[in-house]
């Protein structure tokens, strides 16, 4: 077993001793219902940036915050030469400027996210920038409501699968297996896609996309052990490679 992956699982155990302690998450939030906290002001450190989107229907932009942030930023913090913040994090819409002060952000339920123009034009700003979206925490037929809406941002857009040898699988765990499934649905598959720069798979990806999966909720209920720990380990794995390579493709 290599250090990495060591030292992962005895953080794992230490955040579910921690968990005991503290109330449920939900009762904390009343449910699906979320205080926003203030975001922090830049600094240079690596800072969390969610995606806050206008919600139509169910719209889940701010499912499993903050815990997730907490706990993978924890894991950043222990396991990289990253000095993250850990006990604070960044919301912002597509059409914020600030939001180009972070390499990395991460967007929630795209299956229900109807951008509008400015965030449109927003988002191909940021990636063209240079920054590194992920996309997490979607299904079956909402696939179709992602790719209409990402195609506005890149039209001309080509989505790749992605297998196990790319290397934003390998640029900090080396991951050998991309076999999950979707919490509470062991009869979806997860699919890992992405978009590459000039539609180029030799070029750095500008979009990763967790199809069929949710590692933001392996994450966010790791300390209350809902899953087992190898799968929620390689939610961690996954997350913090993301990061990574974001920070340095």
């Amino acid at each position: 077993m290599r250090p990495a992956d060591l030292r992962l699982i005895q953080l794992a155990f230490a955040l579910a001793v921690t968990a005991l302690a503290v109330p449920d998450a939900h009762a904390q939030r009343g449910g699906r219902g979320v205080a926003i906290e203030p975001n922090l002001p830049y600094d240079g450190r690596f800072t969390f940036a969610r995606i806050r989107y206008t919600e139509y229907g169910r719209g889940g932009w701010q499912f499993d915050y903050p815990q997730m942030e907490r706990n993978l930023l924890t894991m950043v913090r222990e396991l990289t030469s990253l000095r993250p913040h850990v006990k604070g994090s960044n919301i912002h819409t597509l059409d914020d400027p600030e939001l180009l002060r972070y390499p990395v952000a991460y967007l929630s339920e795209p299956g229900y996210w109807h951008p509008s123009d400015a965030e449109v034009e927003g988002l191909r700003n940021y990636l063209r920038k240079g920054g590194f979206l992920i996309v997490d925490d979607f299904m079956r037929n909402e696939w179709v409501n992602f790719e209409t809406q990402i195609r506005k941002v890149l039209p001309q857009a080509r989505i790749d699968r992605l297998t196990v040898s790319h290397p934003v699988f390998d640029s900090f765990f080396r991951i050998s297996s991309l076999d999950m499934k979707y919490p509470n649905n062991p009869n979806l598959t997860a699919e890992f896609l992405g978009i590459h720069e000039d539609n180029d798979p030799t070029k750095p990806l500008m979009v990763v996309i967790n199809y069929n999966n949710d590692i933001g909720d392996y994450m966010e209920w790791s300390g209350q052990g809902w899953w087992p720990v190898n799968i929620t380990n390689d939610a961690y794995k996954l997350a913090v490679n993301y990061i990574i390579y974001g920070m340095t493709r």
